[in-house]
């Protein structure tokens, strides 16, 4: 155990083509789950916690660890099983999601696998539009679930999702109305987020669930013989998706002479240094960490003005 936890610790940065490492972990079950090392600061045996009045359920404490108080929430709760009882057995997982950072309390954590996200794939048709996956995925045989924690994120504590008055003056509003923004998120909660957005600005909105589906969509269109430049307003991409990551997605459509001039915004709840150096590497217009809506219609509107004026 002490191999994996210090192989989180050290792991901050992963470099390689459309791949990455999944630390695998157990509720309190066989079942394996994973979560992207990417969004991991550290993983360490449950602390003590202080249970917070009138918060929710699933937030089973709050805990102090290295000079910083973060809220611990039993993943098993906050996925609809019966929540973990043994919290000195059991470990958190420190994590860092749209630039707040909470603890997931988890039974075990087994260890990390370096995987393609080819390997990843959307959760089987039939699931349900109620459950908590994201992806899932085999590693020696065996299925491993990768939960939509911004679904979980969005329940435990809502983010705000209106544009504040006056973000978008009447005039953007106006030109806003003729042009289609594509997005393109894994996750059915960021997508909801990002369209209720994008109505708020006036733009018509086209979402895709991941990245090799978006650079489908871009071929076909140039395919027709139309430019997605002109067609397409903009391209607001997640990172992390199944079949293809946004940073291999914007690198395929750069190398594209058909697909190149498409404006592409990387929007993910991934931060840090390290992602605003990819976003450059692969040829990305702009970065935006999730989810604030005053920052991304502003983005937009800015996309607005731009067109107008060209």
């Amino acid at each position: 155990m002490a191999g994996v936890l210090d192989a989180v610790n050290q792991r901050t940065q992963l470099v390689g083509q459309n791949r990455l490492e999944l630390l695998l972990f157990k509720l309190d079950g066989p079942q394996l789950y994973g979560i992207n090392v990417f969004k991991v600061r550290e993983v360490l045996q449950c602390p003590k916690l202080t249970v917070m009045p009138r918060s929710s359920a699933v937030v089973r404490g709050v805990a102090s660890i290295r000079g910083g108080t973060f809220p611990i929430m039993d993943l098993a709760l906050a996925t609809g099983q019966p929540g973990l009882n043994d919290l000195k057995n059991s470990f958190v997982i420190i994590t860092e999601y749209n630039m707040k950072v909470q603890g997931f309390l988890v039974r075990s954590v087994e260890r990390i696998v370096n995987m393609n996200w080819e390997s990843i794939h959307p959760p089987p048709k039939g699931t349900g539009r109620d459950h908590y996956l994201t992806a899932v995925t085999r590693v020696d045989n065996k299925l491993v679930e990768i939960i939509d924690v911004e679904k979980v994120l969005s329940e435990v504590a809502p983010a705000i999702q209106t544009v504040s008055e006056g973000v978008i003056d009447t005039d953007t509003h106006a030109k806003a109305i003729n042009k289609r923004v594509l997005i393109v998120d894994d996750s059915s909660v960021a997508r909801k987020q990002v369209s209720r957005c994008l109505d708020t600005v006036g733009v018509e909105v086209t979402a895709l669930n991941d990245g090799r589906q978006a650079l489908d969509y871009l071929k076909a269109m140039a395919d027709r013989g139309e430019k997605p430049e002109e067609q397409l307003l903009m391209l607001i991409s997640d990172i992390e998706m199944p079949e293809m990551d946004g940073y291999t997605l914007t690198a395929e459509i750069r190398n594209d002479p058909r697909l190149q001039k498409l404006h592409i915004l990387l929007h993910t709840s991934l931060s840090g240094v390290f992602n605003q150096a990819m976003v450059k590497k692969v040829g990305a217009n702009d970065f935006l960490a999730k989810f604030r809506p005053d920052d991304l219609a502003s983005r937009v509107a800015e996309r607005i003005k731009a067109a107008d004026e060209s």
